[in-house]
Parts: structure tokens; C-alpha cells; sequence
């Protein structure tokens, strides 16, 4: 096993305290596997992983540390001491689950930015509590950016063991999709793929392009989109150097990249995607926060209220998650001497910043 300081750290943030999060994480916390990939600094109140660990009957051993205090070089949970169980039900959407949440994650990503850590992870956010929490809340996406100020291009993906899903566009109206599907948004979201897939390792992933309609628009008889906008970025990209195909008819593409035709399918929207990749393996895909200076993941399941507190919950998605941010982090690792060794400091960095 190699040592802790030679191990990628992960800032791992606690998500909503009304789901599954803290089973996931006290099963997750004591798997080997995940303690030889990384080093964990994980956040949020002891007390809600203690709930975790009653459900699960997982006793979790981390160290524990306030805020202020120095991080020490193996494993770690740093304990924010900011919400009493008793607030937040299992089961139920509500504003202290969604504040817990979000101060979680502002917390890890402040970490990363600090140089502190080299990724982050997170349990599973509930989006009407964070938005309880923080009406502005759009997505984690969103968020992200305004919190470290990042003004660049970021996307999320989906990854379900080695098959990783793209789209142009994402939360949006299904009416407003076909205007925001151009050229150029097309080959930004090819480059942004292909980047994301190379530094998950893969020398030349190959991408799989969509079409926005049925059968691909059936030579123009169905739309023109396919004709007029995708294969021309498609031709884009292929001159950028980037292996890319299509665009293919979105309700066959996914059965060839799953035969292993393609390592990635990007799509044109939300559930053209999604839903492909949820009827493959629901429980054990991945999302990735792509485009940030560092690798952000988390499960691609919800926060399954409705089996909170039952142990039922299964920690594949979780695992591999963690293990995602774990490769990537130790690929473009950004800890470094110097760097803040509290969760404090990296607040107060930030602070000055602003």
C-alpha cells in the first residue's frame, strides 16, 4: 500500500443528511480498496455519520478534527459540529438537510482550490433542499463556479463502468433544446470530452455523436439539425484531432458503444442520455463534474429518500466515485507544500481572494 503522502486526497463532502448519504459513507469509508486509492478528508458533523454507522452497523475508526485544526497525514474526518440529527428526518426534503449539504461542499471545493486536495467528492445532493437552503441553486455545476469564481466552460458526464455520457445541453427546456444545439456549442462539448476522457486515462477516446432527432433525422425527412449543425461540428472536431462519429440515431448509438464501438456518446440533451444510461446500471454509474481545475464526482443516483435508514442502500456508485476522483486526482495532482492544512485556512484563502 502506498503511503498516504504518496496518495491522491480527496476533499469528501457529506451530502443531504435526510437520504442515504451517511450509509453510503460509513459502508464506503471502511472498504480497503478505497483506502489504499486515497486519502480521505472528509466533511461534515460526526453526529450524522454516526446515524450512517447505527443503519449500517459500520463503525467507522477516522480520526476526527475541528475545523481549525491541522489536518494530519492519513485519513481524516473534519467535523463542522453544524447539525444535530434531530433536525433533519430521513425521509423528508428539508432546509437544515440542504444548508448541511451545501456547506459540505463549499467547504471540499475550497479545499482543492487551496491546493489542499486533488479532487472532490460528494454523497448525494437533494436539490429542492439545497434550494430551500439557497434559492439561487440551480445545479452543481452552477454552484461550483460561483463559489470558486470560475468563469470557464464545465459540463457534467455520466460514467457507467468505462462508458462515459456527454450532452450539449443539459438542464433546460425540452422546447429551448433544438435552439441551443449549434456548431460551435457541439465541438466545445467534443473537446471538452475528449480532454475529460484523456485525463481519465484513455489515450484517444473515441466519441460517439447523437443526432437531435428521430432516426437521426432520416436524411432530412425528420429535421435538418443532423444535416445542417452536428455533422458539420462533427467534421470540426475530426480535423481538431479528436475521434469522433456520427451523428448516429440516439435509440441505437448507446447498443454500439456498449458492444465497445465507442468509449463515449455525447447527446444532445438531458434524458436522451440519461435515460440510456439509468436502464444499464441505475446503482453503480457515476457523475463527473467536468472542466474545473480539478475532478468533482459523485454517485449519479439520488439521495433515495424513500429507503433512507433501511440499509438497503448498495455503495457501488459511491465506490466508484471515489475511486473516479481518486485516478484523476493522482493524474493531475494539485496538493502541494504550503498549501492550507486546515478547512479554516482554506476558507480565510478564499476570503482574501474575494
Amino acid at each position: 500500500m502506498p503511503a498516504a503522502s504518496q496518495k491522491p486526497t480527496i476533499a469528501f463532502a457529506m451530502g443531504d443528511a435526510s437520504g442515504i448519504g451517511a450509509e453510503l459513507m460509513a459502508r464506503v469509508l471502511n472498504d480497503p480498496e478505497i483506502a489504499e486509492a486515497a486519502r480521505l478528508v472528509v466533511i461534515g458533523d460526526r453526529r450524522v455519520l454516526r446515524r450512517g454507522e447505527e443503519v449500517t452497523g459500520e463503525a467507522v475508526a477516522l480520526p476526527v478534527v475541528a475545523p481549525d485544526a491541522p489536518l494530519p497525514p492519513g485519513s481524516v474526518f473534519v467535523d463542522l459540529g453544524h447539525l444535530d440529527p434531530a433536525d433533519a428526518p430521513l425521509g423528508t426534503v428539508n432546509l437544515a438537510s440542504g444548508r448541511f449539504a451545501l456547506e459540505n461542499f463549499r467547504a471540499a471545493l475550497l479545499l482543492a482550490a487551496a491546493a489542499a486536495a486533488d479532487a472532490v467528492a460528494f454523497t448525494p445532493f437533494n436539490k429542492a433542499a439545497m434550494r430551500l437552503a439557497h434559492p439561487p441553486y440551480e445545479d452543481e455545476i452552477g454552484f461550483t463556479a460561483e463559489v470558486l469564481g470560475f468563469a470557464g466552460v464545465a459540463k457534467e458526464f455520466n460514467i457507467l463502468e468505462g462508458l462515459w455520457n456527454a450532452r450539449v445541453t443539459s438542464h433546460v427546456p425540452l422546447r429551448a433544446v433544438a435552439d441551443l444545439i449549434t456548431p460551435a456549442a457541439i465541438v466545445e462539448n467534443l473537446r471538452l470530452t475528449d480532454a475529460a476522457l484523456r485525463a481519465a486515462g484513455l489515450a484517444r477516446p473515441r466519441i460517439a455523436v447523437a443526432g437531435l432527432n428521430p432516426h437521426a433525422g432520416d436524411g432530412g425527412n425528420f429535421g435538418r439539425e443532423e444535416i445542417e449543425v452536428i455533422a458539420p461540428a462533427v467534421e470540426t472536431g475530426k480535423a481538431a484531432g479528436i475521434a469522433c462519429d456520427g451523428p448516429f440515431p440516439a435509440d441505437t448509438v448507446f447498443v454500439r458503444a456498449r458492444r465497445g464501438d465507442f468509449d463515449a456518446v455525447l447527446t444532445m440533451y438531458h434524458d436522451q442520455g440519461q435515460i440510456a444510461m439509468k436502464l444499464i446500471g441505475f446503482d453503480r454509474g457515476v457523475t463527473l463534474l467536468g472542466g474545473f481545475p480539478f475532478p468533482i464526482t459523485t454517485p449519479a443516483h439520488g439521495t433515495a429518500h424513500d429507503i433512507a435508514g433501511t440499509g438497503r442502500a448498495g455503495t457501488g456508485a459511491t465506490k466508484a466515485a471515489l475511486l473516479l476522483a481518486a485516478r484523476m486526482g493522482a493524474a493531475e495532482p494539485r496538493t502541494r507544500a504550503g498549501a492550507p492544512v486546515t478547512v479554516a485556512a482554506a476558507r480565510a484563502v478564499r476570503a482574501a481572494a474575494e
